[in-house]
C-alpha cells in the first residue's frame, strides 16, 4: 500500500456502471463540470494514492470532489455535494488547514465517552428534551392515524361503486322504491376535526414528572405554610395551559388556583413533614383546608370516621374539631391501612375532560362560598350533609365589603372583627377601635407576645396574620402591621407610603392616635391587661383562701423547687427575709446545679430528675408549704415549628409538676397553708394552655416583665398565691430602663430589650439587628453582668466554674424575672416566718 492516506470511499450503483470501490481524484476542474447518476454512502479507506487530494468548494459550503474509475468498468466523474456534517470528514485529511508542507501527521481528534449522560445536560434539560421527543412521537402517531384513517377511507369507495350497480340497471319502475345515495361526507374536513378534538384533549402533564390530575398534594408558595390541594386541567380555571413543569392547582379552603412547579409540590402522603401546627393553630383558612382535603382523603381510602351530629347544632363545631383531630391523627400515621395507595385518584377524576368536578366534595362550613352548578345541567350531591346548618365563612372579601360599609356610615366599626370581617363578634379589640370574634381572640392570645429572632412580633398587631408586614422604625417598639390591614383600615397605598417613610412609627407608637379607620384606644394598656386577664373559656372554683397568720404562730417556710434552673426562688425567699426550713430542687442541668450550690452555699438538697421523685421521698422530705415550677417549653412555644405539645418528650413535664402537687397536698382535714405556682410561655397554643388549666383547676395569670425590668419576658402564672391579679407596680430598686444596668462608659441605645432567651441572636435588637449598646464609637453586646442586671439577678451570680458567656446567656435565658417572682411571694410574708 505505500504511503496510504485518508480518503473518502464511495460506493456507487446506477444504470450505466457498475462501479465499486471509487477513489478520491485530484482533479478539482473535472469534479465541478462533471456528474453522475446512481447511489453513493461515504466510508473512511486506506487508499494507494502518494498525492495530496485536492478539492474544490461551492455555493452553500458544499465540496464538489472528482470520482474516477479504476478498473473494467468505464471511467467517469461524479460530481458530489458533501454538506456540512461531511466536512468532518474532509477536515481529517492531511493537508486541510494548509499542512502541504508539513511532514507531521495531524493527529485524530480525540472524543471521550463516558457512561451515562453528559455532564454539560442538565437533569432538567434532559427531561425537558424527552418530554418534547415524546410529545413530538404522539404527534407523529396521530399524523400516521389520520392518514391510515384516509387510505382505508379511500380505499373503501371503489368497493362501495363496484358494488353499487350502475345507473342503468337500477329499476325504473315508479311504485319500486328509488335507491337515493347519500354523499359520503369530506374526508378531510372529518379528519381535521377529529385532529383538533385531539389537540383538545391531549393528555396533560405528560412531562415524566409525575403529578397528574385529580391527585392530592402539598403545594409551596412565598409567604405561605405547605398548603393542601387538588391537581387540576387547565380547562378548569378559565386560563391557558399550564407550561411545561408546573401544574394547575386548586387549593383546599379557598377553592382558588394557581400554577406551581413540580419542584414546590409534595405528595399529600408526606402529611408528617408538610402539616405545619403553628399554622393550624392560628389560621381559620389553614384549619378549613385540612379538613377538606382529609375529607376527600378518607372517602377515596375507604376509612369512616364518626360523622358530625345533625340535631345538635350547639354541637356542631365542637364535633367537627374532634373529627378533624381524628382525621390528622390518621394522616399522621401514613393514612393506614390503605397507605398512600389509597390516595390516589378513581379513574373518572384522572379524565379531565369529563364532568366530574361539579360534584367535588365541599366542606359543610364551605356551602356559603360553593359555586353555584351549571344552568343548563343542575345537579345535586347524593352526599348527605354532615351539618345541618351552614355557618358563616369570612375572607378578605368579606371584610372588604364591610369596611366599605363602615366608611359610607352604613355599619359601626365596632360590629364587625376588624381582625377577619366577621359579624360573630364577642368582645372589643384591645388596642383600636372595632370588634374581635373568638377565633380572633384565640389566634391574638397565642400571637401577641410571639416574636421572631429579629425581636418583632411574627405576626400583624390587628389581625395576627399577614403575608407581607411592615416593622415599627422605633427601636423601643417591636409591633407590626400587614400590608393588607394597613391598606383596608389606613386607606388605599398607605402601606407604600409607610415603606417609603424611614424611620416609620407604627400606629402605636404615633402621636395622632386615628388613621383613617383605624383609632387607637386611650385606655390600650389597661384593656390588654384585662384581655389576657380575662381570657379565660373554663370556669374554675376559686382557690381556697387562707388567712394570714399571727406573727407569733409563723414558721419557717419547706419549698419543693422542681426544675430549679439556677434557684430563683430561693433567691428571691431570701430577699423578702422569709426563713426557709428546707429547700428541695429537682434540676438535672450540671452548670444551674453549679450556680446553686456556690450561690447559696449549699442550702439546697438537690434530688436529681424529677422523674424519679415518688410518693415516698414527698413523705420524707416533707411536709411542704410552697411547690413551685416552671416545665420546659421546647414542646409548648409556638415559635418551635417541631413541638409536639403536652404529648412531647419536654412537653410530658407538665404531668410531673401535677402529679408531685397532688402528692405534697395537704390532706383533707390539714388546715395549714399550701401555696403552689407554675410558670410557662404565654406564645403558647390555646388547647395546651386549656389542657394545662383543666388539670391545674386554675386559670392564668399573664404577666410581662417589661414592667418592673428592662426586658420584655411575657409568662403565664398558675397558682393560688394571694394577690396574683393585683396591678405589677415598680419598685425605687427596679431598673426599668437598659442604661441603668449598663456598666460605667457604656451607652444603651434601647431603652428596653426584647426577650432574651437561649439563642445568642436574641441580644440584637431592630430590624436591623443592632447590638443594643453602644461603647468607643462601636457598637456591643450586653455582657453577661448586664444581663444579670436585667433579670435582677446580683452582678456575677452565674459566674462560676469558668463558664462562657454563652453558657451563662443560656442559664439566664431559662431563669425566670426576679422582679416578677418578688411581686409573686410577696404576700407570703403574711404567713411564714421572718427574718
Amino acid at each position: 500500500m505505500g504511503c496510504g492516506i485518508q480518503g473518502i470511499i464511495i460506493q456507487f450503483k446506477g444504470p450505466t456502471c457498475d462501479v465499486q470501490n471509487k477513489c478520491i481524484s485530484h482533479d478539482p476542474q473535472q469534479a465541478l463540470q462533471t456528474g453522475g447518476r446512481g447511489s453513493w454512502e461515504p466510508i473512511f479507506v486506506e487508499t494507494n494514492k502518494h498525492t495530496p487530494i485536492q478539492y474544490g468548494l461551492s455555493g452553500g459550503g458544499q465540496v464538489g470532489i472528482m470520482l474516477q474509475a479504476s478498473g473494467r468498468a468505464e471511467q467517469g466523474v461524479l460530481t458530489v455535494l458533501l454538506t456540512a456534517v461531511e466536512q468532518g470528514y474532509r477536515s481529517r485529511l492531511r493537508g486541510g488547514l494548509g499542512w502541504e508542507t508539513s511532514l507531521r501527521r495531524r493527529p485524530m481528534p480525540r472524543l471521550p465517552f463516558q457512561a451515562g449522560d453528559p455532564y454539560y445536560v442538565s437533569k432538567r434539560k434532559r427531561d425537558e428534551c424527552l418530554a418534547r421527543w415524546k410529545r413530538e412521537a404522539e404527534k407523529r402517531q396521530q399524523l400516521v392515524a389520520v392518514i391510515n384513517a384516509m387510505e382505508e377511507t379511500a380505499a373503501m369507495e371503489p368497493q362501495k361503486e363496484e358494488s353499487s350497480p350502475p345507473a342503468s340497471q337500477q329499476p325504473t319502475d315508479p311504485a319500486s322504491p328509488t335507491v337515493a345515495t347519500t354523499p359520503e361526507p369530506v374526508v378531510a374536513d372529518a379528519m381535521n376535526k377529529e385532529a383538533s378534538k385531539q389537540g383538545d384533549e391531549e393528555a396533560e402533564y405528560e412531562d415524566g414528572r409525575g403529578f397528574g390530575i385529580g391527585e392530592l398534594v402539598w403545594g409551596k408558595l412565598r409567604g405561605f405554610s405547605w398548603w393542601p390541594g387538588r391537581i387540576v386541567s387547565w380547562w378548569m380555571t378559565g386560563r391557558s395551559r399550564a407550561a411545561e413543569g408546573t401544574r394547575w392547582v386548586m387549593w383546599f379552603g379557598d377553592g382558588k388556583f394557581s400554577v406551581v412547579c413540580v419542584e414546590k409540590l409534595n405528595p399529600l402522603s408526606s402529611f408528617a413533614s408538610s402539616f405545619h401546627q403553628a399554622t393550624y393553630s392560628k389560621q381559620p383558612m389553614y384549619r378549613k383546608a385540612i379538613y377538606e382535603v382529609l375529607q376527600v382523603a378518607s372517602t377515596r381510602a375507604r376509612k369512616v370516621f364518626p360523622t358530625c351530629p345533625e340535631n345538635d347544632e350547639s354541637e356542631t363545631s365542637k364535633a367537627i374539631e374532634i373529627q378533624n383531630k381524628q382525621m390528622i391523627e390518621w394522616a399522621l400515621g401514613g393514612f393506614q391501612p390503605s397507605g398512600p395507595k389509597g390516595l390516589e385518584p378513581p379513574e373518572e377524576e384522572r379524565n379531565p375532560y369529563k364532568e366530574v368536578y361539579t360534584e367535588m366534595w365541599v366542606e359543610p362550613e364551605a356551602a356559603a362560598y360553593a359555586p353555584p352548578p351549571p344552568a343548563k345541567k343542575p345537579r345535586k350531591s347524593t352526599e348527605k350533609p354532615k351539618v345541618k346548618e351552614v355557618k358563616e365563612i369570612i375572607d378578605e372579601r368579606t371584610r372588604e365589603r364591610l369596611v366599605f360599609e363602615v366608611r359610607e356610615k352604613c355599619r359601626n366599626i365596632e360590629d364587625i372583627c376588624i381582625s377577619c370581617g366577621s359579624l360573630n363578634v364577642s368582645l372589643e379589640h384591645p388596642l383600636f377601635n372595632g370588634g374581635m370574634c373568638q377565633n380572633c381572640k384565640n389566634c391574638f392570645l397565642e400571637c401577641a407576645y410571639q416574636y421572631d429572632d429579629d425581636g418583632y412580633q411574627s405576626y400583624c398587631t390587628i389581625c395576627c396574620g399577614g403575608r407581607e408586614v411592615l416593622m415599627c422604625g422605633n427601636n423601643n417598639c417591636c409591633r407590626c402591621f400587614c400590608v393588607e390591614c394597613v391598606d383596608l383600615l389606613v386607606g388605599p397605598g398607605a402601606a407604600q407610603a409607610a415603606i417609603k417613610e424611614d424611620p416609620w412609627n407604627c400606629y402605636m407608637c404615633g402621636h395622632k392616635g386615628i388613621y383613617g379607620l383605624l383609632r387607637r384606644r386611650d385606655d390600650w394598656p389597661a384593656r390588654l391587661q384585662l384581655f389576657f386577664a380575662n381570657n379565660h373559656d373554663q370556669e374554675f372554683d376559686p382557690p381556697k383562701l387562707y388567712p394570714p397568720v399571727i406573727a407569733d404562730k409563723r414558721k419557717p417556710i419547706r419549698v419543693l423547687s422542681l426544675f430549679d434552673g439556677i434557684a430563683t426562688g430561693l433567691l428571691v425567699l431570701k430577699d423578702l427575709g422569709i426563713q426557709i426550713d428546707r429547700y428541695i430542687a429537682s434540676e438535672v442541668c450540671e452548670d444551674s446545679i453549679t450556680v446553686g450550690m456556690v450561690r447559696h452555699q449549699g442550702r439546697i438538697m438537690y434530688v436529681g430528675d424529677v422523674r424519679n421523685i415518688t410518693h415516698r421521698h414527698i413523705k420524707e422530705w416533707g411536709p411542704f408549704d410552697l411547690v413551685i415550677g416552671g416545665s420546659p417549653c421546647n414542646d409548648l412555644s409556638i415559635v418551635n415549628p417541631a413541638r409536639k405539645g403536652l404529648f412531647g418528650k419536654a412537653g410530658r413535664l407538665f404531668f410531673e409538676f401535677y402529679r408531685l402537687l397532688h402528692e405534697a397536698r395537704p390532706k383533707d382535714g390539714d388546715s395549714r397553708p399550701f401555696f403552689w405556682l407554675f410558670e410557662n410561655v404565654v406564645a403558647m397554643g390555646v388547647s395546651d394552655k386549656r389542657d394545662i388549666s383543666r388539670f391545674l383547676e386554675s386559670n392564668p395569670v399573664m404577666i410581662d416583665a417589661r414592667e418592673v425590668s428592662a426586658a420584655h419576658r411575657a409568662r403565664y402564672f398558675w397558682g393560688n398565691l394571694p394577690g396574683m391579679n393585683r396591678p405589677l407596680v415598680s419598685t425605687v430598686n427596679d431598673r426599668l430602663d437598659l442604661q441603668d444596668c449598663l456598666e460605667h462608659g457604656r451607652i444603651a441605645k434601647f431603652s428596653k430589650v426584647r426577650t432574651i432567651t437561649t439563642r445568642s441572636n436574641s441580644i440584637k435588637q431592630g430590624k436591623d439587628q443592632h447590638f443594643p449598646v453602644y461603647m468607643n464609637d462601636k457598637e456591643d453586646i450586653l455582657w453577661c453582668t448586664e444581663m444579670e442586671r436585667v433579670f435582677g439577678f446580683p452582678v456575677h451570680y452565674t459566674d462560676v466554674s469558668n463558664m462562657s458567656r454563652l453558657a451563662r446567656q443560656r442559664l439566664l435565658g431559662r431563669s425566670w424575672s426576679v422582679p416578677v417572682i418578688r411581686h409573686l411571694f410577696a404576700p407570703l410574708k403574711e404567713y411564714y416566718a421572718c427574718v
